[in-house]
């Protein structure tokens, strides 16, 4: 049996190595080189603690609030256009505690023992992959309160959050300040290279005999009812007898040639890499928003949300928001030099947060997996793991009903 995936980012090689591993012929199509765009933009964390669903609790006030700063941490372009606005109003319409809760819980029972399986990956494909767990911390009370609120969801899933006030954070990472008012300590989360993750990935799945081909933007498909035939583009036709669209940030554009209209939208993060900083592990700046990722080479930086079109250029103000965020939190910081220029990538949102991963409507050899958000990494591995099975099966398994695609109108 062979399956075509469209899409070469982190879904996409994923799925391409969970299928291939289930003895499918796999053949992978990407617009341009894989593993690029937010696959490689990314704070590189595996942190199931940390995947709640954007919309929460407060959301509302804050962003209309933060539509006034272009530095703020979420930034909504305004726009008048009908599928912009009604998914802004469905986004909103989840930013509840009940919603965000579930969600969570969802989220956690697709990751389930996705940490062995980078261990795995890692094995393999001889990536960098650090395991010295996760830190939030909080100058503000009312953040570290309201962050409180899913603890105890946590604990049920033996994520192990570790409450750490005022002095007990410095302890644990002396490179805090004293205006960190608290901090949450995970130890079994992890985090890797996405950039040499990405490579590992390319490289092993070649290695496998996976086809990978490039700069091919599929254009057209062809469909007898609701069987997919082929799909082309630049001058490339690919039979199979599975498809699996895992294009990101670009599904709701590309999923118009499928007849189909998908609520993913593109929400622009950035990326630093500047000189190392020995950091204990990975530090997430809670009220900022913004990540720490010491890696072997470099201190990563990364954050802030950005709604607007397919737009991947620089947009230096906020660049200056994210470098400017570790004064607040660290003792004696001083701006490191950039390694290289920053870097933007445009993650897959959807309105409730939560991927779409499923059969495709109106096909019975269609599948999805798309709209990972910022959890690309924490969630990419259960994600391609438990869709493989489910195309074998033909079945959706029950980890995957709070993700099917029949939950929007396509």
């Amino acid at each position: 049996m062979r399956a075509v995936v469209i899409g070469g980012g982190m879904i996409g090689l994923m799925s391409a190595y969970h299928l291939h591993e289930a003895g499918l012929d796999v053949v992978i199509v990407d617009a341009r080189s894989t593993g690029q765009g937010a696959s490689d933009v990314n704070a590189g964390w595996f942190c199931p603690a940390e995947s709640a669903p954007v919309p929460g609790p407060g959301i509302v006030g804050k962003s209309l609030k933060w539509m006034l700063h272009p530095d703020s941490p979420l930034y909504i372009k305004p726009s008048l256009q009908p599928t912009f606005i009604k998914f802004m109003l469905q986004m909103w319409r989840h930013c509840n505690a009940s919603d965000q809760q579930r969600g969570l819980e969802a989220s956690i029972r697709l990751v389930g023992d996705s940490a062995e399986l980078y261990k795995k990956y890692q094995r393999e494909m001889k990536f960098e992959l650090h395991s010295e767990g996760l830190l939030s911390v909080f100058l503000e009370k009312k953040n570290f309160d309201s962050y409180s609120e899913n603890l105890e969801i946590l604990k049920r899933y033996d994520l192990d959050p570790q409450v750490l006030l005022g002095d007990q954070v410095r302890e644990y990472e002396p490179l805090l300040s004293d205006n960190v008012y608290a901090g949450v300590m995970f130890p079994h989360e992890m985090h890797v290279d996405p950039g040499s993750m990405m490579a590992g990935f390319k490289s092993h799945l070649r290695f496998l005999g996976v086809t990978i081909i490039e700069d091919c933007a599929i254009t057209d498909v062809e469909r007898r009812g609701r069987q997919i035939l082929s799909v082309n583009g630049d001058g490339t036709k690919l039979e199979a007898d599975i498809f699996l669209l895992a294009t990101g940030a670009w599904t709701g554009k590309l999923s118009k040639i499928f007849s189909l209209n998908l609520p993913v939208r593109p929400g622009k993060g950035y990326s630093l890499q500047v000189e190392p900083y020995p950091l204990r592990g990975a530090t997430n700046l809670s009220d900022a928003k913004v990540a720490l990722t010491p890696l072997q080479s470099h201190l990563r930086l990364a954050g802030t949300m950005e709604f607007g079109g397919l737009d991947e250029s620089i947009n230096q103000v906020r660049v200056d928001a994210i470098r400017r965020a570790p004064h607040h939190y660290l003792r004696n910081w001083v701006d490191r030099p950039l390694r290289i220029a920053a870097r933007a990538g445009m993650r897959p949102m959807t309105p409730d947060g939560l991927p779409l991963i499923g059969k495709l409507a109106a096909f019975d050899n269609g599948w999805i997996s798309t709209g990972h958000g910022m959890m690309g990494i924490t969630l990419g591995a259960g994600s391609a793991r438990a869709l493989a099975q489910a195309i074998l099966d033909n079945h959706l398994p029950s980890t995957l009903h709070p993700f099917s695609p029949a939950r929007f109108k396509a």
